[in-house]
């Protein structure tokens, strides 16, 4: 190892107090570029930067040893140990498709729900078919009061701080809310309570989804855009359902419209068969 990743490594730990594994994760890093490079690591070029990043396969590694790279010749400039400073950009890391269900396991998770259920039940398989239709952030659904609902749409009060949004209800999930207030024991301004009549509170709505589909009601607000989108739906319509302040955000349904694309090409194109 060279005076000069010793002097940096010094320096992350004096100066900058970084974790013992951040630590350790540069100095491997650094040491397996010099090893590389056959040199002293202040005679790196930018091309040789590159040749070395070219072997790593995985984006995630390539770009903490980059981050490594830049974070050392940016520490050497200031140093006067290398006369020019080059930094070069962070390999782009598509984002993972978020987790979601099809239509038939949510249903299915809820299919023994009849109106005959206990309450309890009823407000289950309400909120379930709630957060599906809507795609509501679980912290809006369950600020929904009653007269936020009116001819199959609810009124939304934003979770981060935006303008009210007004989204559409489909009519079995109204049919859903309509058989658990019939059987409801009590009165609330809430749309989902508890057992005292109080607003249910995350961890019981975390509950009562993890009960039937083994999920977060997160997924649900995933599992609604992924069928719209699917099903053909404009993102920027799918942006003003969910909320999204940016479009930039729903920019990944994107991926999943691209790979139904694909799918339907190979399913049906008449080449695809040669």
């Amino acid at each position: 190892m060279s005076k000069y990743i010793e002097a940096f490594l010094e320096y992350l730990l004096i100066n900058k107090g970084v974790s013992k594994n951040t630590y350790e994760a540069y100095k491997r890093d650094l040491i397996q570029f010099e090893k590389f490079l056959g040199k002293d690591i202040i005679q790196a070029t930018s091309a040789d930067v590159i040749a070395f990043l070219s072997q790593i396969e995985n984006k995630r590694s390539l770009n903490r040893k980059l981050s490594a790279i830049n974070s050392f010749f940016d520490f050497a400039y200031k140093r006067d140990y290398v006369d020019e400073k080059f930094k070069i950009k962070q390999a782009k890391i598509p984002k993972s498709l978020p987790k979601f269900l099809e239509k038939e396991e949510i249903l299915n998770s809820i299919s023994h729900i009849d109106s005959n259920a206990s309450w309890f039940e009823l407000r289950d398989k309400a909120l379930i078919l709630f957060l599906y239709a809507t795609g509501l952030r679980i912290s809006e659904a369950l600020n929904v009061k009653l007269s936020d609902i009116e001819d199959g749409w609810v009124k939304v009060e934003m979770a981060k701080g935006e303008k009210q949004r007004i989204v559409p209800i489909a009519p079995i999930a109204i049919k859903a809310i309509e058989e658990y207030l019939h059987k409801r024991p009590c009165n609330s301004q809430w749309l989902f309570v508890n057992k005292n009549c109080n607003k249910l509170s995350r961890i019981s709505a975390f509950n009562i989804t993890k009960k039937y589909l083994n999920v977060s009601p997160h997924v649900l607000r995933h599992s609604f855009a992924t069928s719209l989108v699917l099903g053909g739906a404009d993102l920027r319509v799918v942006q003003e359902l969910l909320g999204h302040a940016s479009l930039n955000t729903t920019q990944i349904y994107t991926h999943i419209q691209k790979e139904n694309l694909k799918e339907t090409v190979l399913k049906y194109h008449p080449l695809e068969d040669l």
